[in-house]
């Protein structure tokens, strides 16, 4: 198929309304019914069960009161699930953030990650309108697999504490000074902390193995909350240490703020929505492995980033897309997103009528909790596979995985990212430096269906070089260096440049150095085979007839030149 045919047969872009209807809308179109309903329920519930308990942890480890855990997944799981996608996305508070929320909350305090959080819900609301989702894929995963490590490693310290019943006046959110608070305080460990917390994990180890369908979070909150309770053990609960649950929404409010405060609070606004977009794209991503679904990026990003500004404002903190819940929905047998918003109801109706029991609950079985879950985090197989993979790869897992934990989640992702791009253009400049085994530039035009064509094969007054892979500025320095070792300077120089995808402006410029070279020794230079977009970025640059001749083929290129030069067709 040539270029003409495939330009006319090219699908057009989507519209506006294609990219940015929710799929609850879709799923509406297509036909809702009763069985539906059913199983969205059910799904919704067996969720619910899960994010309940894991709500109130993650609220309570990232240095805020448990109702607003609870608050974020009921309204942030609501709207997350309306407005957003994907079929199978839940929406609520996420253990990646923990340590970016306990960070904030310790610098500006609570109405600080109120403003950041809202702030990050625009910013996410206007990368998806600007259509900026689809580029979350091009974060590598050695980046993703290394700040979830460190997430897990940062979440499993911040749990010692609730783990071994440790009496601490404060707890920072660094890991450094919170492990030399932790050892500072080790003379007040409470046994009855650490039975409790060892059951919790042992009961959701055990019950996933033997009963995986089973809500082992909640089953080990209530037993050892039941336990706590019935012999009078002195632990710390979430009664005893925030008081009672509130049994209703708060009404929607924001702080006051002025410049300086929102300067302030701007860099972990972007942390905010940098890592919520990630998160929730990743959790679309893996929905629709299980499904064989296509998610919308984009109108996912927008309804993360009103579901932020919601949550705050109902008294809640950052919400995003949950992998481990979402893959729990689809396993239920969801169907779509009303058993994401069914399971914000549910929630609600908890908060509505049994928010009291939850007063009983032991801050170590939370711990307890909150320890499998950063164990489950931390993706150990792909961490070593990708120790093992390349110096490259490992370099760039071990830096975002350090600077993740020792230093913030932002100059994590940033530093991975940036030496992600690095390692790739090398890896693309070396792919240029050696083709197929042999170098840079070969004399040899053969391709699998034919001899080999010596560039002598067209006569001693034109001499062929085939460049192979993509030409970009990290390969410019080895594509000028072999070019400027050629010595001899036929009549005609032909460039050949079907196996070259894409040329950028700096190789473009150096080419066009050569070319110039050429010319000054009575060389005309042809360029063969160029795609349509290489042969733009080449004109871009300068290279141009009369100085250049394009030809669609190498044989096109030589029939020219042996025109130009007399040889071959009886002109002189």
């Amino acid at each position: 198929m040539d270029v003409s045919t495939r330009a006319s047969t090219k699908l057009p872009p989507p519209t506006f309304r294609e990219l940015f209807t929710p799929k609850l809308v879709t799923l509406l179109r297509e036909g809702y019914h009763a069985k539906d309903f059913a199983a969205d329920a059910l799904a919704g519930l067996t969720v619910a069960i899960v994010a309940l308990p894991l709500s109130m942890a993650i609220a309570i480890a990232s240095g805020l009161s448990p109702e607003k855990g609870l608050f974020t997944a009921i309204v942030g799981g609501f709207l997350i699930s309306a407005l957003g996608g994907s079929r199978f996305q839940i929406g609520g508070p996420a253990g990646a953030f923990i340590v970016l929320i306990a960070a904030i909350v310790e610098r500006h305090g609570y109405d600080g990650l109120v403003l950041a959080t809202a702030m990050a819900g625009l910013m996410m609301m206007a990368a998806g309108f600007l259509r900026l989702g689809t580029y979350v894929k091009y974060i590598p995963l050695p980046v993703t697999v290394g700040f979830t490590a460190g997430i897990a490693v940062i979440i499993l310290a911040s749990q010692v504490k609730e783990l071994l019943g440790l009496d601490m006046a404060s707890e920072p959110a660094a890991l450094a000074p919170k492990l030399a608070a932790i050892w500072a305080a080790l003379g007040t460990i409470n046994p009855s902390a650490i039975i409790l917390s060892m059951l919790a994990v042992g009961l959701i180890v055990s019950l996933r193995r033997v009963r995986p369908h089973w809500p082992g979070m909640l089953i080990a909150v209530t037993v050892t909350a039941a336990l706590a309770a019935l012999a009078g053990l002195d632990v710390a609960t979430i009664g005893s240490r925030f008081g009672d649950i509130p049994r209703t929404l708060p009404l929607p409010s924001l702080p006051s703020f002025d410049l300086a405060t929102l300067r302030a609070v701007f860099p972990d606004a972007v942390a905010i929505a940098l890592l919520g977009s990630i998160e929730s794209l990743l959790s679309a991503v893996v929905a629709d492995g299980m499904t064989g679904r296509k998610h919308r990026s984009n109108c996912e990003l927008v309804a993360q980033g009103v579901a932020n500004v919601a949550s705050v404002t109902f008294g809640g903190m950052c919400a995003t897309g949950t992998i481990a819940r979402t893959a729990t929905n689809v396993r239920a047998g969801a169907v779509g997103p009303v058993s994401g918003m069914l399971h914000a109801v549910y929630l609600l109706v908890f908060l509505l009528v049994a928010a009291p029991l939850a007063a009983y609950v032991p801050l170590a079985s939370l711990g307890g909790v909150l320890a499998v879950v950063a164990w489950n985090m931390a993706e150990k197989d792909e961490f070593a596979s990708l120790l093992r993979a390349s110096w490259g790869d490992a370099t760039v897992l071990m830096a975002t995985f350090l600077l993740t934990i020792f230093e913030d989640l932002t100059t994590g992702i940033a530093v991975g990212v940036t030496l992600g791009a690095f390692l790739f253009m090398h890896r693309m400049a070396e792919d240029v430096g050696v083709a197929a085994g042999g170098p840079l530039v070969a004399e040899d035009t053969a391709d699998d269906t034919g001899p080999a064509r010596t560039a002598y094969e067209y006569g001693s007054d034109i001499l062929v070089y085939r460049i192979t892979g993509a030409l970009f500025f990290a390969a410019t320095a080895s594509v000028s260096s072999v070019l400027d070792r050629i010595g001899e300077h036929p009549k005609a120089f032909i460039l050949d440049f079907e196996d070259v995808p894409l040329v950028d402006s700096t190789a473009a410029h150096s080419l066009e150095a050569f070319v110039l070279r050429m010319k000054r020794a009575g060389t005309r230079v042809y360029i063969s085979s160029a795609r349509p977009g290489v042969r733009r970025a080449l004109r871009s640059a300068g290279l141009r007839s009369p100085e250049i001749t394009y030809a669609p083929s190498i044989d096109a290129a030589v029939d020219a030149a042996r025109e130009t030069i007399g040889e071959g067709t009886g002109k002189a």
